[in-house]
This record gives C-alpha cells, sequence and structure tokens, in this order.
C-alpha cells in the first residue's frame, strides 16, 4: 500500500469526499453477496460501510474481503463518496484496497443476542458495540459540559484526596486499607475538602472516583463511580437548588445538541430530554410522604427514606426532574443546616430524576455555626478531636453560610441516555469478576 496515502478517521469523512484515503479500522460486521461485499467498519470515533464491489478490484482482494473475520484490524485505501443519506454519517468507503493488520479468531460477542451478564463478563470487549460506543459518546459529553458549565459560572476545579481518615457520612460502607499501620479508606465523598477550599477559592468543584463497600446488583448502583461535587461559599439552599436545575438542564440541553445521533441509535425519546428545563418542581419530604399514601404506599411512614418504587412514583407525577425538600433531621448528615423554620427538618434536597431513574443529586446548606456543628458531631459518635478537628476550625476563621451537592455521573448518564442498567454508563464497571461481586 503507498504510505503517502492520506491516513484520516472515520468522522472525517465529511472533509474529504470524492478523495482517495486510507483508514485504519476493525471490521465490527459484514455481509457480502456474489458480486459485492459490505464491511461496517469502526475505528472509535464512528462507523462506516466500506463497499467491495467484485468487478472493480483484484480476485485477492475480493477474496479477503469476503473471508474476513469479526474484529480483525485492517488498514483499508478506497474513495469516500456519499451514501445518499441512508446513515448519519451520509458517506460510506469505496474499497480499492485491504491490508490486513491482526485476524480475529472466534470472537466471542457475535450478532447474535446476548445476555446481559455474559456481555458484562465481557466488558472490555462489549465496549466495541454500536450502542456501548454511543453510551461512552454521551457519558463523554456530559463530562465536557460539565467542565465547560462550571467555567462559565466562574468555579475552580479542586482535587480532593481519594484516601482518607475518616468517613465523611459517618457510614461504615467505606472500603478500608492499611496506610502505613494505620487505617484508611477508599473515599465516598471529596465534600468536606471541598468545603475547605470553597472558604479559599469561594466557588470550587472536583470530578473524581468515589467507592461504597455496599453489596448490591440493582440497576441504580455501583460499588465504584465518578461523582462532581460543587461547594459555593456565601450561596444558601435556594441558591444552591437554582444552580443545580441550571446545571441539569445544561446536561440535557449539550447531549441533545451534540449526541442527537447517539440518543437516537439507543432508542431515546428525545421529546422527553426537551422539557428538562429550569425551574425543576420542588416538593417537601412530608408532602412526599402524603403523595405517596395518597397513592396506596402502605410501606412508607414519616422518617423513612424512600426506596425505588416510592422515588419513580413521585417522579412520574412530573414531566421534569423534582426536588424533595426539607427532610427529617434524624435521617440526614450531621453537617446539614437546620431549618430556623423547624428544628426537626433540614435544608437539603434530592434531585429525582424522570422515568425511574431515582436519585441524581443529593445536597444541603451547610452548618455554618460551629458549636452546632461539634455539637452534632459529638452527637454522632464522630471524633472531633482528632478525624473532623480541621473541619471544625472552618467555622472558626470567618464562618459564612454555604452550600454545596453531588451528582452521580453514572446516574445521570443512565438517565439522559434512557438506558435499563447503570452498569452500562461506567467503562469498566465488573471486569471478568475480579474484582468487585
Amino acid at each position: 500500500m503507498e504510505t503517502t496515502m492520506t491516513t484520516i478517521s472515520i468522522n472525517q469523512f465529511k472533509d474529504y469526499e470524492g478523495q482517495t484515503v486510507r483508514v485504519g479500522a476493525w471490521i465490527a460486521n459484514k455481509r457480502s453477496s456474489g458480486k459485492i461485499a459490505f464491511l461496517q467498519l469502526r475505528d472509535g470515533s464512528g462507523f462506516a460501510q466500506a463497499v467491495v464491489v467484485k468487478a472493480d478490484v483484484a480476485e485477492d482482494l475480493f477474496a479477503r474481503a469476503k473471508g474476513v473475520t469479526q474484529e480483525t484490524s485492517v488498514w483499508v485505501t478506497g474513495k469516500v463518496k456519499s451514501d445518499g443519506g441512508r446513515t448519519p454519517l451520509g458517506f460510506e468507503l469505496e474499497v480499492t484496497d485491504m491490508e490486513v493488520i491482526a485476524e480475529s479468531v472466534d470472537y466471542p460477542i457475535t450478532p447474535k443476542e446476548h445476555g446481559t451478564e455474559f456481555l458484562m463478563d465481557n466488558r472490555h470487549l462489549w465496549l466495541r458495540s454500536r450502542r456501548q460506543h454511543a453510551i461512552m459518546k454521551v457519558r463523554n459529553e456530559l463530562i465536557r459540559a460539565t467542565y465547560e458549565f462550571y467555567n462559565q459560572e466562574g468555579f475552580v476545579k479542586i482535587d480532593p484526596p481519594i484516601i482518607t481518615s475518616s468517613a465523611p457520612e459517618g457510614t461504615t460502607e467505606l472500603f478500608e486499607t492499611d496506610y502505613f499501620g494505620q487505617p484508611a479508606y477508599l473515599s465516598q465523598t471529596g465534600q468536606l475538602y471541598m468545603e475547605a477550599a470553597s472558604m479559599a477559592l469561594g466557588k470550587v468543584f472536583s470530578f473524581g472516583p468515589t467507592f461504597r463497600a455496599e453489596k448490591s446488583k440493582t440497576r441504580r448502583h455501583l460499588i465504584e463511580f465518578w461523582m462532581i461535587e460543587p461547594e459555593m461559599a456565601f450561596f444558601d439552599h435556594d441558591m444552591s437548588l437554582e444552580l443545580q436545575e441550571r446545571y441539569v438542564a445544561y446536561l440535557a440541553k449539550s447531549a441533545l445538541d451534540n449526541c442527537r445521533v447517539e440518543l437516537e441509535l439507543l432508542g431515546r425519546d428525545l421529546s422527553k430530554l426537551e422539557k428538562v428545563q429550569a425551574p425543576f418542581p420542588r416538593i417537601r419530604y412530608k408532602d412526599a410522604i402524603a403523595f405517596l399514601k395518597a397513592e396506596g404506599f402502605d410501606d412508607i411512614e414519616y422518617g423513612d427514606d424512600f426506596g425505588a418504587p416510592h422515588e419513580t412514583a413521585i417522579a412520574n407525577a412530573h414531566d421534569k426532574p423534582v426536588f424533595i425538600t426539607h427532610w427529617p433531621k434524624e435521617i440526614k448528615p450531621f453537617y446539614m443546616k437546620v431549618d430556623p423554620e423547624n428544628p426537626e427538618l433540614v435544608l437539603c434536597a434530592d434531585l429525582i430524576a424522570p422515568e425511574g431513574y431515582g436519585e441524581i443529586i443529593g445536597g444541603s446548606e451547610r452548618e455554618d455555626d460551629y458549636d452546632r456543628l461539634k455539637e452534632e458531631i459529638i452527637k454522632e459518635g464522630l471524633d472531633e478531636t482528632d478525624a473532623y478537628d480541621w473541619y471544625l476550625e472552618l467555622r472558626k476563621y470567618g464562618s459564612v453560610p454555604h452550600s454545596g451537592f453531588g451528582l452521580g455521573l453514572e446516574r445521570t448518564v443512565a438517565w439522559i441516555s434512557g438506558i435499563e442498567h447503570i452498569r452500562e454508563a461506567i467503562p469498566f464497571p465488573r471486569l471478568l469478576n475480579r474484582i468487585h461481586p
């Protein structure tokens, strides 16, 4: 093959119509008749059809094209031509030459139907499929849009530690590790550190991995996931809610603007995403309990946390995300600020996504009074003289009203994409059952 040939990616086809180019790709699928072979190429940037016409190429090339196996890697040379609008790409390759780089033998994920567990066990290969390619493109877009949104809002990106000395929320669902003879834990949230950063930089956000030592095989839960955690000085509860709804609406619009092809491939009802515009409805916890009772739920009482069926019922009453606000203090973490109008409640909110995807954001105004926070830490049985002394000091030296929240990336990707299993929204949720249960 000509080594001076222009090498391009599939997503560049539109810029090379009528030109002969070279593409490095894998064979995603193929079909052939007696006179034409159709090769489905993928190169990471997209998918395209390559057409090999027997009458126009050497006999050995046509034989290679007919015999090439799924996931064989190839260099393909040909002319870029319009496909008449038959595909979202709009172009195909009329092949003049093909060189096999490495043959693929007995690729396990064939075009037939496979069960989800089988596909998860072969996740390192399943990522190559059109569906997973589309989900990862949506995921990437939400990440890109997140940085864009917070940069536009004047936030500074800060990276909190992943190994911590304590549980920020006092939970036991932690992965413990030995830190030079002392117990340490994989972080479940960077929130406390981000509060310290907000006292220095005003508006900050983190974007990193978090961990929950909670065995669960539901479609809503992961052991390891990524979370976006903004913290804002001089922000009260209502200001935080307004930021949250602007952010989520921004993510939905960015996905619609830049991943429409991928969303359509996934079968997403785009009209539902088009409704995701601020403001979002807000319902107080006590009213949510009353609503569920009226809907016939007899397994929920005031003071209980919501399960998946309860969140779904509340979400189904709205056509956009809904805030559940003002929760009982007893079931929320120690750092949340008490409602000045009712000391039994805290100024917090969970944002529930539509269509049964559950909570995508949890947030609150933070307690900014030193004495009150110290009292709560002691009440929780936490060590205020060691692990939380620095956190208390934030309230000693110029404390201000401040708020923050955390958005789970994978659950948001699942909702935006309209996929059933949250594990599809993370690249490697369980590699060959060797790590995660």
